[in-house]
């Protein structure tokens, strides 16, 4: 039978001492991970448009901060993009806000997506299969989020009314749930008959959508384009760098992103002190062996390592239930439609906080044993 070290020995044998600390342990990863992802899945669902879309460069009007805030630019925009040799397609997209209203007469805000439908557009073109495109070709037809069917009262095919116009529910995508109201997904007939009564029915083109030609760079098409008369009057962004953009005016310039970021780091004070207080608790419930061990000559050094050995598994076993509980949480969130996003580096930074946590705790554990007689503790 191979060797057991002395702080594994102890884990095993004293486990119900460790316990509390282990489950401390969970329950700050659980803080840290399921708050991060839901501030993360929040952000995401602002700049699902871009993130699903398959363009590398975008064009809108001049200044703006989100994606969701873009305001109607004229038809010609798209003159000077053309003309570039990197560029090989083209598309409009429209955004804006409209009044959707239930079968039983109440309304709710509905965020319009007008796209190119055509089997090769660019706007979601990483999230509508072909046949879900398809159906946005004809006139009248509308796809919502799955999360919206109960909230909406929908189904395939139900008579639905947008800005008084008639129109029906085509089918069901996953993946575009709106912050605040519901996102409607429709192609050009639609939108053209939707917007017609409107003051602004003109202006029917939010954002030029540009695919690049494979090996061409984003942010330097951009950049020249930028110096064009065209580009002067716009805005241009690479994809990335959009998305990105989006999701930082959300987390810093509105209510919902500072509160769900502050929670966030809530989370984290929180769980590091519960982790700290627990673990170092733990230790020090066997301060009196390690006194024992000290007045037998083992040194300091031989000490510090048992207890932070000790420390990394129980930090270990923690992040262990960590995850198994995060899986649930997440299967659950995905069940209930819940955005929420998992990144490796969520994950990987979560584990090094909370092994960071584990460690300085059973140092500041040590402090006592240090500093103390053992034989003033041994008594």
């Amino acid at each position: 039978m191979g060797k057991v070290s002395l702080a594994r020995a102890s884990l095993r044998y004293e486990w119900r001492r460790y316990l509390a600390a282990i489950l401390a342990v969970t329950f700050a990863g659980l803080l840290i991970v399921v708050q991060v992802a839901l501030l993360l899945g929040l952000l995401g669902s602002v700049s699902a448009v871009i993130d699903e879309s398959g363009a590398q460069v975008w064009i809108g009007y001049r200044g703006t901060q989100s994606v969701d805030l873009g305001r109607g630019i004229a038809v010609s925009a798209d003159l000077d993009a053309r003309l570039h040799p990197a560029v090989r397609r083209v598309e409009g997209l429209y955004q804006g806000y409209g009044d959707w209203r239930r079968d039983d007469g109440v309304a709710v805000t509905a965020v319009i997506n007008g796209i190119d439908a055509r089997p090769d557009g660019l706007a979601y073109a990483h999230l509508l299969a072909p046949a879900q495109r398809a159906l946005l070709e004809e006139p009248g037809a509308v796809l919502i989020d799955e999360a919206d069917r109960d909230k909406l009262n929908a189904y395939i095919g139900a008579p639905v009314e947008i800005n008084g116009k008639r129109a029906r529910i085509a089918g069901f995508v996953h993946g575009v749930r709106a912050v605040g109201g519901v996102t409607v997904l429709m192609g050009q007939p639609t939108l053209r008959y939707v917007l017609q009564d409107l003051p602004d029915r003109n202006q029917d083109l939010t954002y030029l959508l540009l695919a690049l030609a494979p090996g061409s760079d984003a942010a330097q098409v951009a950049a020249q384009l930028t110096r064009t008369d065209s580009g002067r009057r716009h805005s241009l962004w690479p994809a990335d760098e959009f998305s990105l953009q989006s999701q930082l005016y959300w987390l810093f310039e509105s209510g919902a992103g500072i509160g769900a970021g502050v929670a966030s780091l809530l989370g984290l004070i929180v769980g590091a002190v519960i982790t700290s207080q627990t673990l170092a608790s733990a230790i020090l419930a066997s301060l009196k062996e390690f006194a024992a061990m000290r007045a037998l000559g083992v040194s300091r050094q031989a000490l510090r390592n048992i207890v932070l050995e000790q420390a990394f598994w129980i930090g270990a076993c923690g992040l262990l239930l960590t995850a198994l509980l995060s899986s649930g949480i997440g299967l659950l969130a995905d069940w209930a439609q819940v955005p929420m996003l998992f990144p490796p580096w969520l994950l990987l930074g979560s584990t090094a906080i909370i092994l960071a946590i584990a460690l300085l705790s059973g140092l500041y554990a040590l402090r006592p044993l240090y500093q103390a007689d053992p034989a003033t503790l041994l008594r």
